[in-house]
Formats: structure tokens, sequence, C-alpha cells
């Protein structure tokens, strides 16, 4: 098992289901092994501490013909091990909101997105982070008419 940071590892950080019914080598390369300790290091660690207890990572590094399989954006930080989808709600403790706050009001981060779920609790959170310019765009993603709709964070 290949440590990135405290409290994650390389083979939680590029997990994929999908990957695996497809059969899509999802083993991140070195330079986007550095970008995810980057990201767990300064995001997940933390984030993993004010809960105070696991947290899964719902997504985390998407090689590129994973990245389409799934539908992500031409564009996704995902590609480049610089963005997490992290949810605790499966464990209990803290809440996918309580997470949301505590990352967009104590870290540093690209760009923050409450995804789905309802007005009061995301279904899950999604953080970038960068080594450089970090923009701290805060986000909300909802459907309509199953389309997938950005929004400004208010």
């Amino acid at each position: 098992m290949v440590a990135l940071s405290k409290y994650a590892t390389l083979d939680e950080c590029s997990r994929s289901v999908t990957a695996s019914r497809l059969g899509i080598d999802n083993n991140p390369p070195l330079e986007v092994r550095d970008n995810l300790r980057e990201i767990c290091s300064k995001v997940f660690d933390p984030c993993r501490e004010f809960v105070g207890g696991p947290l899964a990572i719902a997504s985390g590094y998407r090689c590129p013909k994973l990245n389409k399989a799934v539908g992500g954006s031409k564009t996704s930080e995902h590609m480049l091990g610089q963005a997490l989808d992290i949810d605790c709600d499966t464990f209990g403790g803290k809440t996918n909101a309580e997470l949301f706050y505590f990352i967009k009001d104590n870290l540093d981060f690209n760009q923050l997105i409450w995804e789905f779920g309802t007005d009061k609790n995301p279904e899950w959170v999604h953080v970038s982070y960068s080594r450089l310019n970090n923009k701290k765009k805060v986000i909300k993603a909802t459907k309509v008419k199953g389309k997938t709709i950005y929004t400004i964070f208010k």
C-alpha cells in the first residue's frame, strides 16, 4: 500500500469500480502522484482530522479514458490528480455540509463544489487544489432536466 499522506493511500485515490468493470488502467503517472500527495496533505488530511474519523474518497484520480467513461468534464482536475470527491456521510459523525463549510472557511483550494443532494446537505463534496493560483471558487451543482447546472454558491 502506497501512502500519499498521513491518511490517504494511492489505492483510495485511484480506485474506480467503472475502471475495473471496463478494464481501464487507472494507475496515475508519477507527476500525477505528486499532485495527489499535495491535495491529500493540504486538504484531505485536515478534513479527516476535522471529521475525526474515516472519509470516503468517492472519486480521485481519473485517467482521461476513465474520465470520459464517467462523463467527466473535458478539463476535469481529476485527470491531473488535483481533485477529490469526498463523502463523510457514509461513516457518520459529521455531515457533508459541515465538511463543505470547514473547507470553505479554513482551507486553501482552487474549486469547492456542493455536489447535488439537498439545500441542507450535498451528496458529496468536490474539492480541488493546485500548488499555484488557487482561486477559491465556490459553486453548487444541481440537476435540471437531466443536465448538470453550476451556480455560484450563496
